[in-house]
């Protein structure tokens, strides 16, 4: 697990410093903003398409030999693209294609990654794995960010891509020496690396079967509906805070600065707190994205940049929390033989809201401005959640958590930490 997480930081960080480049490229070759939104869509569209032949896959082929040969492929699109941009010969079509080609190896890539992390600890510890997951995927985001800027200066872009390939290549030389702990969450008798704790029967490895389970599972249905709406309406900070700031709140890009530097902060406290999760569950989840509504609310009414800093931190935080709970539900809850599918069905999912979230809380800001976006949104987030809550509580009275031990094909209760 040490590895693994060495390997995710080294894969995050070389991730983050392509993604900060590439913006600035596109920009370069274009000098549309508009094209470097169109490059992120087109790296996220396959998700949205073929997540759930992903997830398939991941549960028909051992985990260790897809992770190592997504993980290759994709350090072979960094190369290509390094080699494009030294030669002078990267254009937009082609950066089009190559972010496309991306997307669709990261369909199979982010689940499989995911789910061999799990297998590295006992399954009583995933959520722990989860939580140190989701504090590597900060630091390396912030390292990347930092390192892309002096690569590129001392370097050249081309170098970036570079780096970014070699950490691919890192993280799939270090995945053969892993080796699956005894009772882990997706340990299959003998064979680790099986995706399944029974032999397959010809229908069992179907998409059909793995949104069937989802639909079926009212605790999946009700965390696809919290993160929902948390995502559209209460997640954004990089566009609300960002217009409060340098709007009613007159700062500069210097003030927004330090804002996401302390939302930084409060998302690594967040995942060191979440790895000390042992017994998470949906409420768990809801409780802690309501509240992180109710503290956007208070957000959005800040008199003082000194205001708003104090309410960033535990809003990260709290955040940070509700995420780690609801990536180990999620990845906990299905029978191993069919978690590759759901984690497809939930990436499938979370692209819809990824990509329409945005522009309804656009549309929101330009009819209520950056304080009532923020209070409306947290409204809407604190509302639904506590409605919801509530009409479970009276068909299910007391806490819905997630046993971490099954057996068999008994379904048990309950993002990812993924090589990026």
């Amino acid at each position: 697990m040490r590895w693994w997480s060495v390997a995710n930081l080294v894969s995050n960080a070389g991730t983050w410093m392509q993604l900060t480049v590439q913006n600035l490229l596109v920009l370069q070759i274009t000098g549309s903003a508009a094209a470097t939104g169109l490059s992120m869509s087109v790296q996220a569209a396959p998700a949205l398409f073929m997540s759930l032949l992903g997830g398939a896959a991941v549960d028909r082929w051992p985990r260790k030999v897809t992770a190592a040969v997504s993980q290759a492929l994709l350090g072979a699109v960094g190369f290509v693209t390094a080699v494009l941009v030294a030669l002078d010969r990267l254009d937009m079509t082609s950066l089009l294609v190559l972010a496309a080609v991306t997307g669709t190896i990261a369909t199979i890539d982010a689940p499989a990654c995911a789910l061999l992390g799990n297998d590295l600890v006992p399954v009583e510890d995933v959520p722990s794995a989860i939580g140190v997951g989701a504090l590597v995927h900060n630091a390396g985001r912030l390292a990347g960010t930092a390192l892309a800027g002096l690569t590129v200066g001392v370097l050249g872009t081309a170098a970036a891509y570079a780096a970014n390939g070699l950490s691919f290549v890192f993280v799939a030389s270090v995945i053969p020496f892993l080796r699956p702990a005894a009772g882990a969450a997706g340990e299959a008798g003998p064979h680790p690396d099986a995706p399944a704790e029974r032999p397959q029967r010809p229908g069992d490895l179907t998409v059909r079967e793995g949104l069937a389970f989802f639909a079926r599972r009212p605790r999946l249905v009700a965390l696809a509906a919290i993160t929902g709406v948390s995502a559209v309406f209460g997640r954004n900070y990089g566009l609300t805070l960002a217009v409060l700031v340098t709007g009613p709140l007159a700062g500069g890009a210097g003030a927004f600065g330090t804002v996401s530097t302390v939302l930084a902060v409060g998302g690594i406290l967040g995942a060191v707190l979440g790895a000390r999760l042992r017994r998470p569950s949906v409420r768990l989840v809801g409780t802690l994205a309501a509240a992180g509504a109710l503290l956007q609310v208070v957000a959005g009414l800040s008199p003082s940049l000194a205001v708003l800093l104090v309410l960033v931190l535990p809003m990260a935080v709290v955040e940070s929390v509700s995420d780690t709970a609801g990536t180990a539900v999620l990845q906990t809850d299905p029978p191993a033989r069919l978690r590759g599918r759901v984690l497809g069905v939930w990436s499938s999912i979370a692209t819809v809201w990824g990509l329409g979230g945005p522009p309804a809380l656009g549309l929101l800001m330009e009819l209520a401005g950056a304080r009532g976006a923020l209070v409306a949104g947290g409204l809407i987030v604190a509302g639904t959640i506590g409605a919801g809550l509530l009409l479970r509580g009276r068909r299910a009275p007391g806490p819905v958590t997630v046993p971490l031990a099954h057996q068999d094909d008994t379904p048990p209760l309950g993002t990812l930490s993924t090589a990026a």
